[in-house]
């Protein structure tokens, strides 16, 4: 047994062993398992649950968040909804001294705690928050502008997934070796030296989760969770516009750590006032020693170069890239192209962006098809889907902010123009900013525009001189820049074998064929990595065993026996 562990299981840890033990499971055989359905349904949650957890998101718009931790009393509320919804909810806000005080008191006891103590109070969180996974959802839905179908998957039940993952992962690093040992060595004709050896998890010290906008608990989750599991208090500062999921994260996680016997600011919560970059003054601090932050390469960049005494774990942007050579289903991978460009308005970090297509055009199963022609199915498919506002406005959902509808302004003086980013309104929120994608044509030369990202729903269809020509504008651009995703179409196992070799030299997670339900975009907890930590969008895989290891330490004391 690890240090820390007591004969008796601690009661949480007893109540939720069997999910765990799934959880073990599945993070080795890396098939489909999901602990938390992704279906909002009444047949699965209950008549009562949507309308249940509707009311308690709104029972905080407009008012003070429940939430008591140390701070100064003073309230900040800095959120937009990309609905158009009023939100001003008031957070109460500390200065970094004082949170960093009181999650560094909390941390001696949690620590004692051990691995089964903490995993098993961990696990009591994340059911926690499935009881109120549809409040969760709305929080999601109106603070990131995601529809409410992908807010309750991706912000709700996957989001869960994920953190459950990463609990799973730091369980078995922490129970690696043994707490105890003998140990004995023979030494001559007398008596053996015997010593009793003893092995503590210990925990790096305070961690830091820095919030995106628009994945707001989806991205912080495995971080927060990874952190809090191996024995660190954490302080969760959220994104500006998306304060309220974190916030209600944080409201659940506190209550379960207080009724469990432990001091709630094991989990505080870091809204910050305009201009006040608390993320900088704690990612700096002297006590914080691990760092989670999702957001802009800029940023992320700064953050490895700077945060010197923390163990810094980054997920930032890169040039997500399709190589388009052949097909056997044309239809079908228009289709699926199209769904990918389309859902969340491309606000996604692993949205393809850069479509390579030869310039004399593909075979596939009707035929021939020029590059034109190519980028004119792709185009349909999105105008397809979002040709109804009323569907296609739970596939795109909202602009989350206004960097984006910027960066579509400047888009639409770059190359040529295939599909124009159009004005949808929305049937049920009229003060809802809603754009449908655009797609760009460029030609191969034009490297400057296409090798930076243009977060958003924009895509460019380069022409290149030939497939292997689309391989060395990947390789060039993925190694520089890096990606989260890259995707290939071929019907020659050959392209197929070059593709992959590419993205393991630049190591980015690559997607064949893609023309049914399963999209480049997304990835499944417990089976695909998020980012792989070997290029340079993120310095870390969403999760594996590296993502862990480094939020703790084995020291041993030894004695004689």
């Amino acid at each position: 047994m690890m240090a820390g562990m007591t004969e008796t299981p601690h009661p949480l840890y007893a109540r939720h062993a069997d999910t765990l033990t799934r959880a073990l499971t599945a993070i080795t055989e890396r098939g489909y398992w999901s602990a938390y359905p992704e279906s909002p349904s009444p047949r699965v949650y209950g008549e009562t649950a949507a309308a249940e957890g509707k009311a308690a998101f709104e029972a905080y718009l407009n008012g003070d968040f429940p939430l008591d931790q140390p701070g100064s009393g003073d309230r900040v509320a800095t959120e937009a909804s990309p609905f158009g919804l009023e939100l001003n909810v008031r957070y109460p806000h500390a200065a970094a001294d004082e949170l960093v005080a009181a999650a560094s008191a909390a941390l001696p006891a949690w620590r004692a705690a051990g691995p089964q103590g903490r995993a098993g109070v961990c696990l009591e969180i994340l059911a926690r928050l499935h009881g109120h996974v549809f409040e969760l959802a709305n929080a999601v839905q109106f603070t990131s502008g995601q529809a409410f179908v992908m807010a309750f998957q991706a912000g709700g039940a996957h989001a869960l997934d994920r953190a459950l993952e990463a609990i799973a992962y730091a369980y078995a690093e922490m129970t690696r070796h043994p707490g105890t040992a003998g140990w004995e060595k023979a030494v001559g004709k007398g008596d053996p030296l015997r010593m009793t050896k003893t092995f503590h998890v210990v925990p790096r010290g305070v961690a830091l989760v820095i919030g995106c906008n628009t994945f707001p608990t989806w991205n912080s989750y495995p971080g927060l969770f990874a952190s809090l599991v191996t024995g660190n208090p954490v302080i969760v500062k959220p994104h500006p516009l998306a304060v309220l999921p974190l916030a209600i994260t944080v409201r659940y996680a506190r209550e379960v750590l207080a009724e469990a016997g432990f001091d709630p600011n094991l989990v505080l919560l870091a809204p910050e006032a305009p201009g006040e970059k608390l993320a900088t003054t704690l990612a700096l601090h002297p006590a914080v020693k691990v760092v989670d932050f999702t957001g802009s390469t800029e940023y992320g960049e700064w953050l490895e170069a700077n945060a010197r005494q923390a163990s810094v774990f980054t997920e930032k942007a890169g040039l997500n890239t399709v190589v388009i050579d052949s097909t056997d289903d044309f239809a079908g991978m228009c289709r699926n192209l199209g769904f990918t460009l389309t859902l969340y308005s491309g606000q996604m970090c692993t949205t393809s962006q850069n479509l390579l297509i030869p310039r004399a055009g593909i075979d596939t199963d009707q035929g021939h098809r020029s590059f034109d022609e190519v980028v004119a199915g792709i185009a349909a498919a999105v105008g397809k889907l979002t040709a109804d506002p009323a569907r296609g406005v739970e596939l795109t959902g909202a602009i989350v902010n206004d960097s984006v509808l910027e960066r579509l302004d400047e888009v639409a003086r770059v190359g040529e123009t295939v599909l124009e980013s159009r004005t949808v309104e929305h049937p049920a929120f009229p003060g809802a900013v809603v754009r449908t994608p655009t797609i760009v044509k460029l030609t191969a030369d034009d490297t400057a525009t296409y090798s930076r990202e243009w977060f958003g729903p924009i895509s460019f269809a380069i022409a290149t001189d030939s497939t292997a020509h689309s391989l060395e504008i990947m390789r060039a651009t993925v190694g520089e820049k890096g990606a989260l995703t890259a995707g290939v179409y071929s019907t020659d196992e050959a392209v197929l074998d070059a593709a992959e070799a590419v993205a393991i030299d630049v190591g980015v997670h690559l997607s064949c064929n893609l023309t049914g339900g399963v999209f480049v975009n997304q990835s499944a907890a417990f089976s695909d990595f998020h980012g792989s930590g070997a290029n340079p969008a993120a310095n870390a895989a969403l999760t594996d065993g590296a993502y862990v290891a480094n939020r703790f330490r084995v020291v041993q004391s030894r004695r004689h026996a």
